[in-house]
């Protein structure tokens, strides 16, 4: 039975572990938190996870919360116009639900059955000196905590990583209490020019259902006012004030909004980075860096979650048809490199929202108002960013795909 030790109980460390277990492997997952203190904390992120990345979590055991959590229907898309009003704004359907469950929910119950299925749980806030006795003892090691001193082990990646600063000032608000959309639920997704986006959406907390409010604020812009905040009240407050100033419509849902809790606000700020994978220690071990390790978006494209499970499903799969062979430097650079192939889409999708739009991507966003073929696909790029690069990035694969969804629509045919 060989053994793997995992650092970091989150969305790519509990998935890879169920899978290996699952599986016949002995698994270790190292947390810096207790269960209890993880569900007593604040919130961790925004989480939306759409249809593919909620097939990986289904293929391993680890849907546990079914019709319970409301679902993702759709997605609505706002540009705010000059005068106050809504420049574009249109609404498409999913093909697939997506869905939302708290961290807060979701990783102690994925602890639990962890060790149902046979895993270990060590509450330990592991350090780079500690890595050093795990790769001794196990076969291999893996690091799937984003944050802190060993993740900054793993170098950062230039020749993938465009931005070196924070693009955007970040708040989340937990909140029940907001006036649903008219139709079928979404994530309704603004965004004001110049000033930063807004998106809120469905989800499941430990209360229950709630929305879940996402601030992204341009840097030094009047949406990036969440560092003199002091109190949950106060950061409710200057949501809804954020709202009342460049969303009034999104403003008018909020009449009625409570917190979920006192834990249910966070801000903060990072730098979009791809790192590298294999992080080389003193005694010349290896190790191999997981999920938000290696490649951490933005959440602009709500990706981070649904990312983690799939870098955690095209790991086990590596680790699976790998054997009884070592896990050298070699077949951990390969095995990145295989998830890269399909995350390098949702990277450059994500750093591409970041930037002001060119005139092509407002063309098409504004057409497919008009189109529901383009908005259709469009919105289900979410669940599959790869399909991005052939018709949103490319300013002449736009022009093309644009010309035969008009023509088409003229035609009464697909496209």
């Amino acid at each position: 039975m060989r053994r793997i030790l995992i650092v970091g109980a989150g969305q790519a460390g509990l998935h890879l572990a169920a899978g290996l277990l699952r599986n016949g492997y002995d698994v270790t997952v190292v947390s810096n938190r207790t269960p209890d203190e993880i569900r007593g904390g604040r919130v961790m992120s925004s989480q939306a996870m759409f249809g593919t990345a909620l097939a990986c979590e289904r293929a391993v055991g680890l849907d546990l919360w079914g019709d319970g959590c409301p679902p993702i229907d759709g997605i609505q898309f706002t540009v705010a116009g000059p005068d106050g009003g809504r420049a574009i704004d249109w609404a498409a359907r999913l093909d697939t639900p997506a869905r939302s469950v708290d961290q807060r929910l979701k990783m102690p119950a994925w602890m639990d059955e962890v060790e149902r299925l046979g895993g270990k749980i060590v509450v330990h806030d592991a350090t780079a000196a500690d890595l050093e006795a795990y790769a001794a003892q196990y076969d291999l090691v893996m690091v799937a905590a984003g944050k802190g001193e060993i993740a900054s082990l793993f170098e950062r990646d230039a020749s993938r990583s465009p931005y070196d600063a924070p693009q955007r000032a970040l708040a989340l608000t937990y909140v029940t209490g907001l006036t649903p959309r008219p139709g079928h639920s979404a994530v309704c997704f603004n965004v004001v020019p110049g000033v930063g986006e807004y998106f809120v959406f469905p989800a499941l907390t430990a209360g229950g259902p709630c929305e879940i409010m996402v601030f992204e604020g341009v840097p030094g812009g009047p949406m990036d006012c969440w560092a003199d905040v002091r109190t949950p009240a106060e950061h409710l407050a200057r949501s809804r004030r954020v709202l009342e100033t460049f969303l009034p419509w999104e403003a008018e849902r909020c009449a009625g909004v409570e917190l979920t809790d006192a834990g249910g606000v966070l801000s903060g700020r990072f730098a979009p980075v791809v790192r590298r994978p294999v992080a080389t220690l003193p005694s010349g071990a290896a190790v191999l860096g997981v999920a938000d390790v290696v490649v951490l978006n933005d959440p602009i494209t709500g990706q981070g979650a649904g990312n983690a499970a799939k870098c955690a499903a095209a790991y086990l799969a590596a680790i699976l048809e790998h054997g009884e062979r070592p896990f050298d430097a070699g077949w951990m650079e390969r095995t990145f490199e295989g998830y890269w192939a399909q995350a390098r889409h949702v990277t450059a999708w994500t750093n591409a929202l970041l930037a002001p739009p060119p005139p092509h991507v407002l063309e098409l966003l504004g057409a497919a108002g008009g189109l529901p073929e383009v908005a259709s696909r469009f919105v289900n790029g979410f669940d599959d960013p790869s399909d991005f690069a052939e018709w949103f990035l490319d300013p002449a694969g736009a022009r093309d795909y644009l010309a035969r969804a008009t023509a088409a629509a003229g035609a009464g045919e697909p496209s």
